[in-house]
Formats: structure tokens, sequence, C-alpha cells
């Protein structure tokens, strides 16, 4: 007999289901460490985390939006630990005032109790133990607010601006370990100085990150670092270590060598000594490669670099599924709030992606719990089901496109 496939109803909507991922104790747990309940009567931190999952899941565009969206579905509030739907006044007020240092906890907490359910894959073949990846991206909006970067640009059009979301990833994850939100025209190299890396971990960042001052730092304190080298870069050759001709549409390592830079610090000039590795892929594209790990060979320099791209990934899953064109407050904990409830339900849809082992892509399984979010649907059937077993299952039911 046929397995049956068919969407069983539950007694819980499916954003309940998806919350049910939530520990409550350690929930109550962070409230009490952040005390973030202390000022507030009504409008508690479960409420206001509740009504930004609701949101960010359902993709509303507002508060306003937000609030009459929860008011409609007042039937199955109760499933949230809600009594009624929050004011759109009281959810602004929470939304700037309430410290967005505890859904940043909150989010650390979810991401040690899941551990086991974030490994990925794309870091095999990496000797490397600990590997960072560091990004940003940036998101136009609130140009008065957070001023824009570079130039304003020629033939009226409008000037990328807004704010810029830096990030430090775990490669071996794919979870975030440091956030940090600033006016897009800062720098990326400014954001360097902020983080505190564990002694012989590596860290992988674009050249627009390149600070040799900080790289001489990190050489100090027993850290790596792979990146690519600017074209305009100034430096010597200490020692020739690989120099070939390379084989054409083959991806391979065709040069390595070791090399000095100087630099400035205190009006005192330095030098620093780094691992030189020109790489050309299967495109003929050329890529030049630097790190501080002297004794890595080149080919994982060239892979660890590769790796890079897994924060790509993780922006291009954040602003494609999740609403982060638009904000629901003005202020910077508003904001920064709402990035990390953004990243706490890329998470809880990453977990139960990887929990029931779909084979669905990630865009297909936020769009279904998009459309279904309040639906009484059982949420691991939903995620397993494909319209081929409920045709198999049901085959007087398919169309037939060519009847009269």
């Amino acid at each position: 007999m046929d397995k049956n496939t068919e969407i069983k109803l539950v007694g819980q909507p499916i954003i309940k289901q998806l919350l049910n991922l939530v520990d409550r104790t350690s929930f109550k747990r962070l409230v009490a460490d952040h005390q973030s309940d202390r000022y507030y009567k009504s409008f508690k931190s479960w409420t206001q985390f509740v009504t930004m999952m609701f949101g960010i899941f359902s993709r509303c565009d507002s508060m306003s939006e937000l609030c009459e969206g929860m008011r409609g579905m007042q039937g199955k509030l109760n499933h949230l630990g809600l009594e009624k739907s929050p004011a759109k006044s009281s959810a602004g007020d929470g939304l700037r005032n309430r410290d967005s240092s505890f859904f940043e906890s909150l989010y650390y907490d979810l991401t040690k109790r899941y551990h086991s359910f974030l490994s990925d894959s794309q870091t095999y073949g990496l000797t490397i133990k600990e590997l960072f990846i560091v990004d940003s991206t940036t998101i136009r909006l609130f140009t008065d607010i957070l001023k824009g970067v570079g130039r304003n640009p020629k033939n009226d059009g409008k000037k990328k601006g807004g704010l810029k979301v830096h990030m430090l990833i775990d490669a071996h994850q794919s979870t975030v370990r440091f956030v940090k939100i600033t006016e897009a025209k800062m720098h990326d190299k400014q954001f360097l100085k902020h983080l505190e890396l564990p002694e012989f971990s590596t860290i992988v960042f674009d050249k627009a990150y390149n600070h040799y001052k900080q790289f001489a730092k990190w050489t100090s304190n027993n850290i790596h670092f792979v990146t690519r080298q600017k074209s305009n870069a100034v430096y010597r050759v200490v020692e020739t270590i690989v120099d070939t001709a390379g084989i054409k549409n083959k991806a391979m390592v065709y040069r390595v060598q070791i090399i000095e830079i100087d630099f400035k610090e205190n009006e005192e000039v330095k030098t620093l000594k780094l691992k030189r590795v020109c790489y050309r892929d299967e495109k003929n594209r050329h890529f030049v490669f630097i790190s501080n790990h002297l004794d890595l060979d080149a080919n994982e320099i060239a892979l660890i670099y590769k790796k890079r791209w897994g924060i790509e990934l993780l922006f291009k899953k954040m602003k494609q599924n999740f609403q982060l064109h638009y904000f629901y407050g003005e202020n910077e904990n508003a904001i920064r709030t709402q990035v990390w409830c953004t990243l706490i339900a890329q998470l809880l849809l990453t977990v139960i992606q990887k929990k029931i082992k779909t084979q669905k892509a990630f865009s297909a399984v936020a769009t279904l719990i998009r459309i279904h979010l309040i639906s009484m649907l059982d949420l691991i059937e939903l995620l397993k089901s494909t319209n081929r077993s409920w045709l198999k299952k049901h085959p007087e039911q398919m169309p037939d496109l060519f009847s009269s």
C-alpha cells in the first residue's frame, strides 16, 4: 500500500510549530538576565518576539501592516501565548526601546542549542578547524538617518546608502558570530578592529578589508587570514617557491611567493611578511591571494578563499526571503533588533529544513511557510510532500489539458 502523503491538519498554526523550536525555559532565563521586561506591563519580550516573527515570516512592510495582520488572527493568538494582538504604539515603543542585545543573545542561544543541525558540508576538505568569514551588505533606506556611501551618481541616479551590516560568520556552521551595523559610508576595513578572534583561528575576507596594520597585529597574536591582494599593492619578492606557466582551462596554482610589504605605524615603517598565491580557475580568471599563514599549502589558501562565498549565500537568503527592504522602526536599536530577529527566523527555517531532510530549496520552504503561516497544517508533512507524490495518491485529480 502506498504511503499516505496527504498533508494532515494539526491543532496548532504553522507559526506556533516554528516557535516551538525556541525553548521557553531558556527564553525566560534570557529575559531575567537582560531584565528586558522590567519596564513593560503588557508588551513583554515574548510578545515582541512573536510579533517580530509574524512580521518577518509573513514579509509585512510596516508596523501597521504587521499589527493589522495579527489582529485578524485573534482566535489563534492563544496558541502563541498572547491574549490579544499588540497595539501599533506599544509595538513601536518596544522596538525602539527594548535593547536589541536581548535578541542577539537569543540568536546565540539558539545556535548553541541546534549546533548538531548546523554543520556545513561546504567546509569539507579543509584542515582549518576554526574558519571565519567576514563581509558586509548594504541596505538602501533611511538616507536621512544613516548616511549613504560613495559619490552621488550621474544622471540623477540614486545613491547607494542607508545602513551597512557587517557580519562575521562561522564557516563550519554558517551561523553569525558577530554583527555590527554602521552607516553605509563607513569603510569596510574599520570593522576589523571590532573583532575578537581566538588564537590559531583563520579569517577570510575580500580585498576591501585590506588593512596591513591590522594584519600585523593578527600575526603577532597567532591569528591567520586569507584575502585577495589589491592590484596596486607595493611589495618585494623575497622568495619564489612555485612558478609555472599553468595549463589553460584547468584550475590550478601557478605561482607561489614569499613577499614583504611595508606599512606605517606611529610614523615608524614596519615590514610584514606574507605568502602570495597566484591562482587561475577553469574560466582562465586570475586571482592573487595573500596570507600570513606561511606554512599553509597554497592550494588550501585558494580553497579557503573560495569558501568565502558562503557568506554571500547567507546575505542572498536574507535579502531574497525576508523583508529587509522595509524596517519597522527608524532608530538604530529598532534596525538592529529587526536584523537579529531576521537572523533568528533564518536560523529556525534552516533547522527545520535540515531536521526533516526536505529536498525543497530554502526559498521554497520560506515561501510555503509565508503562505500557510496561520494554517492548521502539519509543518513536517507540508515541507515533505510534493505535487508528484500527491498525484500518485490521487491520479483522478490530474488535469487533462487537452480535453475539449
